[in-house]
């Protein structure tokens, strides 16, 4: 076997949780160098996080698919290896290599899994999609068809394939089945081809698939785009087209963290009937009793973040029907059984709502140390992306920004967010006499879905109670 023969191309891993590209942010690697398996070869960042990805071959660098700043979409080249010729100057570790080469990498990408299996990988049924095919639903790598599979890197390619070489799905469909089902119908694979059609006005049902089993691929709808009646569906209103660029105009990509962002408050606004409630309340107990806590504990300080943390915990092992989400498929409300708290974090990179999952269990001291360990890990691009889903409640304290209140979007798909304002002096009637005390706004925003105004209004009023009175807090456990 040659040289050539043997020259592995690694694809972009499965990234899990519905995306289906990353942006290349650093190579650690450059052509020419020799890599060990499972050696970090580059740094992507994707719509959740910035990571390292693995390389799960092992030889010298022939080809980065890609420089800094280019979007890869998911289960693309992504590097080329070359086995060493095994004249003596393989490294450590390389003797291994033929043996490595056949098991695959062991790694596992935190949260992604390490997307390129063996020969016994399960195989998925061919997939049909009516064009325009509009979904809500998690789109990760190309979907797989009968005979074919995503074999992220596994299987040797020779350095001169092309750049798409043992990524293809092959569709095989036979028999009155398959031609009842394909007639009138589009055969779509990739999700990038499915958003780019939508996204230019293509009907895929009158495009005609250049792909094996007529698979229609990226080509054939940018194809499609040449015809007049094409240009003219993909064309703007002219009620509502924007203006070009200025040349002092900024423009920044939607791409990345911004553009899931964009997209998940979008969705949330379309399928969530989310109403707000609010309430101003005196804070000047809770601030004496986080004071009390940390001078007798000043190892172990506990910030007002915890203490409301511990207080919405409290309101939702009492209104349960906030700590859930609607499957709007099954049509039914799913009550979680622990409560997994997002806390809203501004980074550098946008808005980010890490998860302290079963945050039930902890204890106050223990809320507040992951509390500050999770928002520090997520402002450093260091969390993985398992820690960014799967949220059953938010706090949001935008009282840092210096505002008081707030009608935020629910973090879909949650069904409640607790916000909270700054805490500012305030005159303030106490026992009939007017007094300046510490007074926050809090505001609940909670799916009409789930509840009612009746347990909305009694989560909220029992939050606001153990605000002013903390000692509610420790009655209520």
């Amino acid at each position: 076997m040659t040289t050539v023969e043997r020259t592995q191309v690694f694809l972009l891993p499965d990234l899990g949780e519905g995306l289906s590209e990353a942006e290349i942010v650093e190579w650690r690697v450059a052509v020419g160098d020799v890599v060990t398996v499972d050696q970090s070869v580059v740094e992507v960042e994707t719509a959740k996080a910035v990571v390292d990805v693995p390389c799960p071959y092992a030889g010298r660098v022939v080809t980065l698919h890609g420089a800094a700043g280019e979007v890869r979409p998911v289960g693309q080249p992504l590097i080329t290896i070359a086995p060493l010729d095994g004249d003596g100057d393989e490294p450590a570790g390389h003797a291994t290599y033929r043996e490595e080469e056949r098991a695959g990498s062991g790694n596992v990408l935190i949260g992604y899994g390490t997307g390129h299996g063996g020969a016994t990988r399960r195989r998925r049924r061919p997939r049909l999609a009516v064009a325009p095919e509009p979904t809500d639903a998690p789109q990760g790598a190309a979907d797989t068809a009968v005979g074919s599979s995503p074999t992220y890197g596994a299987g040797p390619v020779a350095a001169d394939a092309p750049a798409n070489a043992g990524s293809t799905p092959v569709v095989a469909l036979a028999g009155p089945t398959a031609s009842t089902a394909l007639a009138g119908a589009a055969l779509v694979i990739s999700p990038i081809v499915r958003r780019l059609a939508r996204d230019r006005g293509v009907d895929l049902s009158t495009v005609r698939g250049s792909g094996p089993g007529g698979v229609i691929r990226r080509a054939d709808v940018e194809a499609a785009l040449t015809t007049p009646a094409a240009r003219l569906a993909a064309a703007p209103d002219p009620q509502v087209a924007l203006a070009p660029a200025g040349d002092g105009d900024v423009v920044v990509p939607l791409t990345g963290v911004r553009k899931v962002i964009a997209d998940k408050l979008s969705r949330s606004r379309r399928e969530i009937p989310e109403v707000t409630i609010w309430v101003d309340v005196d804070a000047t107990g809770l601030l004496e009793t986080r004071a009390a806590i940390n001078a007798a504990t000043p190892d172990a300080p506990v910030s007002i973040l915890a203490l409301l943390a511990r207080i919405c915990l409290s309101g939702l092992r009492r209104f349960p029907q906030l700590n859930a989400r609607v499957d709007t498929e099954g049509q039914r409300i799913v009550q979680s059984a622990g409560v997994h708290l997002g806390i809203a974090a501004q980074t550098d990179r946008g808005l980010l709502v890490p998860v302290l999952r079963d945050a039930q269990r902890l204890t106050t001291a223990e809320l507040a140390a992951e509390l500050s360990a999770t928002t520090a890990a997520a402002r450093a691009g260091t969390l993985p992306p398992a820690r960014l889903t799967g949220g059953t409640f938010t706090l949001n304290n935008y009282g840092v920004f210096g505002v008081d209140g707030s009608t935020p979007i629910i973090n879909h798909p949650e069904a409640a967010l607790l916000g909270v304002g700054r805490i500012v002096d305030k005159p303030w009637v106490v026992d009939g006499q007017l007094a300046v005390r510490k007074v926050t706004q809090l505001s609940l925003t909670f799916d009409h879905r789930v509840c009612d105004g009746g347990v909305a209004g009694g989560f909220l009023r029992h939050v606001a109670d153990c605000v002013e009175r903390p000692a509610l807090l420790i009655a209520a456990t």
